[in-house]
């Protein structure tokens, strides 16, 4: 039988390569809008668009946003290897407790007196 201790360490590994997965992405956009914000107030301070003014923060941006997959996408596929991996173990498990407590009634059956009168 496993521990609930031990299960609760899985279950909450789990839940944070969820979240983890979940979130990264929105930590990338805002990167991205951070981004772009400060393209837009080096254009306003400068008065021109030039590609000078707009390249770095829209790269920054560009950037951001690759880390936030970049931490995403391993997340996820992480999750849900690890929730196939417990959802077999769990199966395996309840086999087990079946089958051992098939054999306990089938021994207690066989071991209790007949009577005959």
């Amino acid at each position: 039988m496993v521990s609930a201790g031990a299960e609760f360490a899985v279950e909450s590994g789990l839940t944070m390569l969820a979240s983890i997965g979940s979130t990264a992405p929105f930590v990338g956009l805002f990167g991205t809008v951070w981004g772009v914000y400060h393209a837009l107030v080096a254009i306003g301070m400068s008065g021109a668009g030039t590609l000078d003014k707009v390249a770095g923060p829209v790269g920054e941006a560009l950037i951001m946003t690759a880390a936030g997959l970049a931490v995403a996408i391993p997340a996820v596929l992480a999750y849900n290897v690890f929730n196939k991996r417990v959802g077999a173990c769990e199966a395996e498990l309840e086999g087990f407790a079946h089958d051992l407590r098939e054999m306990q009634t089938d021994t207690d059956i066989n071991a209790a007196p007949t009577r005959r009168d």
